[in-house]
C-alpha cells in the first residue's frame, strides 16, 4: 500500500501540485482505502500540531524575518568586507562569509540566498563575475546556514528522530566552519583563474576587524547566548527561540533602533507565510509517519540495508547517496519529515550516532536546495538574477564537488561532528 501511494505522490508532484497537498492527499488515501479508519487521519494531523518541541519552528522562522529587518544583515555584510574583501574574489568571499554569518541569524538557507541574491547579486555582476557563477556562489554558499545554529532543519530533525537539538546545534559549529573554508577555497581557485580581483586593496588591521565585530555584537553574540542558554538548562530549545523573538525585537527597536512597526508586521507577515507552508507540510506528513509505522517500512528498509553492509561507513555514504538524489526531487523540510522516522531505526541498529547522521543528512539533504531539477535555493536565486539554468549548473559543479568532498570527511571522520557536543554536553 506505501508502494502505491508513494507512486501516487511522485505522479501528482510531477504535475505540479504543491508538495503539501501532494503528500496529503497520497497519505489520505491509506486511511480511505487501508486497514484503519478514516478518523484516524484527522487525529494524526491535529496530534501533530500539539508538540511543545515543535513550537520552536516557527518562532525561529519569526526570528530570522525580524533580525533581516532590525539593521543586523547590514552590518554582517560590513563585517564580511572587513574579513574577506581583501581576498581575490573579493565579493565571492564576502558572500560566502556572510552565509556563515548568517547561519547564526536567519536559520534558513533559502531566505539567506534569497536576501544575497538581492543585495549582493547585482554588485558581483556588475564588477565582472559572471551570472552563473555569482548564482552558484550565493546559492551553495547559503548550504553553510543549514549547519551552523540555529538551523530550522536541525530543529525539525531532532523533533522527528526524538535526538537533542542542543547536541546538534553544537555539533553543527565545526562542519559550517570547515564549509565555509572549502567554499571559498574554491572562490580563490577561480579567482586567480579568471582574474577577480580583491574588494579591498590590502588585509585589514586589527584595529579595523575590532570595530567591526563591535558593530556586530549583538548579532555575534546570539548563537553563543543560545548554546549557553541551553546547554545549561536556563531555556530549553522551544523557548530559545521565544528568546531569539525577543532578542531580536529589543535589538532592532532598542539598541539599533531600526526595526519600526512597519517593519515588526512585514516580517510577521512573511514569517505567517512561511510557518503555514511548514506547518502544512508537517500535520500531512505525520499521517504517512503513522502509515510506514503500521506497514513495518523501517524495520524492513533496516533488515534490507543491512543486508547488503553492515560497516558504517558503507552503510552511510549508501544513505547519504539515497538522500543527495531524493534532495533533488523534493524541499528539505519533506525529506527530513519523511525520511527521518525510515532511517532512525537504521542508523541506531549499525551504531551510528544520531548527531553525527542529523549533521551529515542536513548537510546533504539541504544541498539538493541548490541542485536540479527542483532546487529551491537554485531557483530562488536564478530567478532573481535572471540567470538561466544550463550556467548556474556549470559554475557550480566545483563547489558542489567541494561539498560532496566535505560530506564524505564528515562520514569517515565523525570526530568533526561529535568532538564539541561531546565537550560540552559530555559523551553519550
Amino acid at each position: 500500500m506505501s508502494g502505491i501511494l508513494t507512486l501516487l505522490f511522485l505522479v501528482l508532484m510531477f504535475l505540479g501540485m504543491p508538495v503539501a497537498f501532494a503528500i496529503g492527499i497520497s497519505a489520505v488515501m491509506f486511511y480511505i482505502f487501508g486497514p484503519v479508519p478514516p478518523e484516524i487521519a484527522i487525529q494524526k494531523i491535529a496530534t501533530a500540531t500539539q508538540s511543545f518541541p515543535l513550537l520552536a519552528v516557527p518562532l525561529f522562522v519569526f526570528a530570522g524575518h525580524l533580525m533581516n529587518a532590525s539593521g543586523i544583515t547590514s552590518r554582517l555584510i560590513s563585517l564580511s568586507t572587513v574579513l574577506t574583501g581583501w581576498m581575490r574574489g573579493g565579493l565571492a568571499q564576502v558572500a560566502i562569509m556572510l552565509s556563515a554569518l548568517m547561519g547564526g541569524v536567519s536559520g534558513s538557507a533559502v531566505a539567506d540566498a534569497a536576501m544575497e541574491a538581492r543585495i549582493l547579486g547585482p554588485d558581483m555582476i556588475k564588477r565582472g563575475y559572471t551570472r552563473g557563477y555569482t548564482s552558484a556562489v550565493i546559492a551553495v554558499g547559503s548550504l553553510i546556514t543549514a549547519t551552523i545554529p540555529p538551523s530550522i532543519g536541525l530543529i525539525l530533525y531532532g523533533f522527528m528522530g526524538n535526538v537533542s537539538i542542543g547536541r546538534l546545534f553544537v555539533g553543527g559549529i565545526v562542519p559550517g566552519v570547515l564549509m565555509t573554508i572549502v567554499l571559498m577555497s574554491v572562490a580563490y581557485i577561480v579567482a586567480r583563474r579568471r582574474g577577480y580581483t580583491a574588494e579591498l586593496a590590502k588585509p585589514p588591521t586589527f584595529k579595523e576587524i575590532a570595530k567591526r565585530m563591535w558593530e556586530c555584537k549583538w548579532a555575534l553574540m546570539f548563537p553563543i547566548l543560545l548554546i549557553v542558554g541551553i546547554r545549561y538548562g536556563i531555556f530549553t530549545p522551544s523557548e530559545a527561540g521565544a528568546f531569539a523573538v525577543a532578542y531580536a525585537i529589543f535589538v532592532g527597536m532598542v539598541i539599533y533602533r531600526e526595526l519600526s512597526l512597519e517593519a515588526l508586521l512585514n516580517a510577521l507577515r512573511h514569517a505567517v507565510s512561511d510557518i503555514g507552508m511548514i506547518m502544512l507540510i508537517i500535520m500531512f506528513s505525520s499521517m504517512i509517519g503513522y502509515m510506514i509505522t503500521l506497514e513495518g517500512v523501517p524495520q524492513d528498509a533496516a533488515s534490507f540495508l543491512v543486508s547488503i553492509t553492515e560497516n558504517r561507513i558503507a552503510l552511510m555514504l549508501l544513505l547519504i547517496t539515497f538522500i543527495i538524489v531524493l534532495g533533488m526531487f523534493l524541499e528539505a523540510t519533506v525529506i527530513v519529515l519523511l525520511v527521518t522516522p525510515i532511517l532512525m531505526p537504521i542508523i541506531m541498529r549499525v551504531g551510528i550516532d544520531p548527531v553525527h547522521f542529523g549533521l551529515v543528512m542536513m548537510t546533504c539533504v539541504t544541498l539538493g536546495g541548490m541542485t536540479p531539477p527542483v532546487g529551491v535555493a537554485m531557483f530562488t536565486v536564478c530567478g532573481i538574477l535572471k540567470c538561466p539554468m544550463d550556467e548556474y549548473i556549470k559554475e557550480a559543479m566545483p563547489l558542489l564537488a567541494a561539498v560532496i568532498g566535505l560530506v564524505i570527511l564528515m562520514i569517515v571522520w565523525p570526530t568533526s561532528v561529535l568532538y564539541l557536543p561531546n565537550l560540552v554536553f559530555g559523551v553519550n
